[in-house]
């Protein structure tokens, strides 16, 4: 691997499961007043993402959790390229991504959520690059990381364990 190939670790497994729990804690946090909330994991990391919130959730607090996801094609997310998996009931909603990059994933998968017309949607993501294109602030964040533009945030998943790294 020469030096622009190279990946360098951001977050350990360890270090991401403390990092969602804490980010379980803050969702709470924004929503102890709610007897239920909608976790939408944008696909396929970010719904990964959302199951584990919705299981440090479920058991630090007495809150029913919701789990739908969003699949998007980033390449053409307009006209057909966004499809919820279910419909929205509640009225406090969480997008969740694994990455936020440029913000416009974020920014596009937001766009089925305001039809529902909720009260309030948190953006939550495990990992946020400092350099984004579009105007997307996650509320909750695992890690924030200054990137220059040519690099790259990866999360991987592989035998039981998750880790996020920079390429």
């Amino acid at each position: 691997m020469n030096e622009t190939t190279a990946r360098v670790p951001i977050l350990s497994d360890a270090l991401i499961r403390r990092k969602l729990r804490r980010m379980a804690w803050q969702i709470w946090e924004h929503n102890s007043e709610r007897a239920s909330i909608t976790l939408i994991g944008i696909s396929d990391n970010g719904s990964f993402v959302a199951e584990k919130l919705a299981e440090h959730l479920n058991a630090i607090a007495p809150i029913q959790v919701r789990l739908l996801r969003l699949d998007i094609n980033p390449a053409a997310p307009i006209p057909n390229g966004i499809r919820l998996s279910g419909t929205i009931e509640d009225p406090s909603l969480v997008l969740v991504d694994d990455v936020a990059n440029t913000g416009r994933t974020l920014l596009y998968a937001l766009r089925p959520l305001m039809e529902a017309q909720p009260e309030k949607i948190l953006i939550a993501v495990l990992v946020e690059r400092k350099h984004k294109s579009f105007p997307v602030a996650p509320d909750i964040i695992g890690q924030s990381v200054a990137t220059t533009l040519q690099e790259h945030i990866h999360v991987s998943r592989k035998d039981g364990l998750i880790e996020a790294y920079l390429e």
